[in-house]
C-alpha cells in the first residue's frame, strides 16, 4: 500500500523550517504541517559521528510534549563531518570560507538522523553519505560564499548549488541525504511504523 494511503488517519508534523526538507516531504507525497520550536542545539562533546545527529534529532523532539494520538512528529539533524569533527552552520562569510577551504581536496561525510516520535513510541534512523571535493581555488570559494550566502547550511555549502556542480567529484550514498534528508529511509520507516 502507498504511504499516503496509510497516513489517511494520521497527522505528520515536520519540525523543520528548511525549505529543502519541506520540498522533499511534498515530493514524497507525505501531507504534513510545519511546527518549529526553539531548542538549544548543543550536544555532549564526547559524542562522535551519527551519535551527534541522533542526539540532536531526539533533543528537538523533546520540545513536543503535547502530541496527540495519531500524530507523528519528524525531527532531524544533519552535520558535515571531517576529521572526527562536526561542522555546523557558518556564522559569517569568513567562517563559511574557512569551512569550504577545509573540505577542499578532501573526502568528508554528511550524516543525517531522523527521529520519528508518537505519543507512545520513538524511533531514530541515521544515514551517512561520503562526498569528495576537488581542490578548489580561493577565488572560487570566495565567489560561492559571496554569491550564494550559505549561512543556513551545515559545512557552509549546498551540493545542489554552484559549488557542488563545479567542485564535487564523487558521492557514495544518497544524494538527497546531502541536500538534507535521507528520503528513502523516511518513506520506508513511516511505512514500517504504520504497518505494524
Amino acid at each position: 500500500m502507498l504511504l499516503k494511503e496509510l497516513l489517511k488517519d494520521h497527522e505528520v508534523i515536520l519540525a523543520s523550517g528548511s525549505p529543502r526538507r519541506h520540498r522533499f516531504m511534498e515530493q514524497l507525497e507525505i501531507p504534513f504541517k510545519s511546527d518549529v520550536r526553539p531548542i538549544n542545539e548543543v550536544f555532549p562533546t564526547h559524542l562522535k559521528g551519527e551519535a551527534i545527529t541522533a542526539y540532536l534529532a531526539k533533543l528537538k523532539a523533546e520540545a513536543f510534549d503535547d502530541l496527540a494520538a495519531r500524530q507523528i512528529l519528524i525531527t532531524s539533524d544533519t552535520i558535515v563531518y571531517l576529521n572526527e569533527k562536526a561542522m555546523g552552520k557558518p556564522q559569517d562569510h569568513a567562517e563559511a570560507v574557512q569551512m569550504i577551504s577545509a573540505l577542499s581536496g578532501k573526502k568528508h561525510e554528511v550524516i543525517s538522523s531522523v527521529c520519528f516520535t508518537t505519543k507512545n513510541d520513538q524511533k531514530t534512523i541515521s544515514f551517512t553519505t561520503e562526498v569528495t571535493f576537488r581542490q578548489l581555488e580561493r577565488d572560487e570559494i570566495e565567489h560561492y560564499v559571496a554569491t550564494y550566502k550559505p549561512f543556513d547550511k551545515a559545512g557552509g555549502y549546498a551540493i545542489q548549488e554552484w559549488i557542488g556542480l563545479v567542485g564535487i567529484t564523487s558521492i557514495t550514498g544518497s544524494y538527497f541525504n546531502v541536500v538534507g534528508m535521507p528520503t528513502h529511509l523516511v518513506y520506508t520507516t513511516l511505512k514500517e511504523m504504520l504497518s505494524q
